[in-house]
């Protein structure tokens, strides 16, 4: 029997994390026999594609001169034999029902190309990062622009857009979704747990370079798709340059002055200023949690991001200036 779906799931050096996910995958509500299951492995030096064939499932190794996401991929879709393709990270665990109810979706509207659903951290409080992290992960249900990096597809419209851009190596999802859009299809999110994921972030620096590693995927598909039908990240690029520097030079500006008349006065009301911008975020974001203490968190958070997102779309713009590739920005 031909699978009606195959599971295509992305490492590299997962570890435990992909023993994990590929049993969860395994146990979750979907007939066996209609289901195969592909892990791709980026050259893994901790043994994973071993762990993985020894669960049974089949593996195909890249050897990326440039490491991304995007190139296992479309590897793992290209060898696939199923017409619905699950997109799965090697560090989440997968929802046993959110297949079922994703296709059911796909079987009342044909015009849907992607289905996608609730990711979570887990465990949330392993780390300050993942608490307030764990909120960046909400949306709303509904059709959406774009999907993350776990979700069910129609492999149809995957060979229609071919796939992928290999040349990413960040924000691949969003730029081929753009695609997909642009062929009049739609992308739903669904008020349903989808899978659970492990950030392993547990230090600042872990922090400021997944930060960074938006900044560099904001400008790319800016550059990428602003002369498109369907342009992305437009608006959110040109705030996150203007945002940082507001908050910067509140914050410098009080020093400066602080030192210059001498009075710690204008420190102390540069920081009053910042401080209610973050209380400020966090009532907007009131929506996604009834913890005030991870919502004042995640307050601070969306202010402060903007700061090593700026610095990564700079690098993005030195190194396209320099003639050059950046490689992929690993946090972990």
């Amino acid at each position: 029997m031909s699978p009606q779906l195959s599971v295509v799931i992305i490492g590299r050096n997962e570890g435990q994390r992909l023993v994990d996910c590929i049993q969860s995958v395994q146990a979750m509500n979907y007939p066996t026999a209609e289901m195969e299951i592909i892990y791709v492995d980026s050259d893994s030096t901790d043994g994973s594609p071993q762990r993985a064939q020894a669960l049974g499932v089949r593996v195909e190794i890249v050897h990326p001169q440039r490491p991304a996401a995007a190139i296992g991929r479309n590897a793992g879709w290209r060898v696939a034999k199923a017409p619905f393709i699950l997109f799965l990270d090697g560090d989440t665990l997968l929802h046993p029902d959110f297949v079922k109810v994703a296709l059911q979706q796909f079987q009342d509207h044909p015009e849907l190309a992607i289905v996608w659903g609730h990711r979570r951290e887990s465990p949330p409080y392993a780390s300050i990062y993942q608490r307030f992290l764990d909120l960046d992960w909400i949306y709303p249900p509904g059709l959406t622009q774009f999907c993350g990096g776990d979700a069910l597809m129609r492999r149809q419209v995957l060979e229609e857009v071919n796939g992928y851009n290999p040349l990413l190596i960040a924000g691949e999802e969003p730029e081929m979704c753009a695609r997909i859009r642009a062929r009049g299809y739609t992308i739903l999110h669904i008020d349903h747990p989808m899978t659970l994921h492990d950030l392993a972030i547990t230090r600042w620096t872990s922090y400021w370079r997944r930060a960074t590693r938006t900044g560099h995927a904001y400008a790319e598909i800016f550059n990428l798709l602003r002369n498109t039908a369907t342009p992305l990240w437009q608006r959110e690029t040109r705030k996150n340059f203007l945002h940082a520097n507001v908050l910067l030079d509140i914050l410098l500006v009080g020093l400066v002055l602080t030192f210059w008349l001498p009075s710690l006065w204008p420190l102390f009301l540069s920081l009053i200023l910042l401080t209610l911008f973050c209380l400020r975020s966090a009532w907007k974001a009131r929506w996604k949690s009834n913890d005030w203490l991870t919502l004042l968190l995640y307050g601070v958070h969306s202010q402060f991001q903007h700061i090593p997102i700026a610095f990564g779309q700079l690098s993005y713009y030195y190194h396209r200036w320099l003639g050059e590739r950046q490689r992929l920005i690993e946090y972990k």
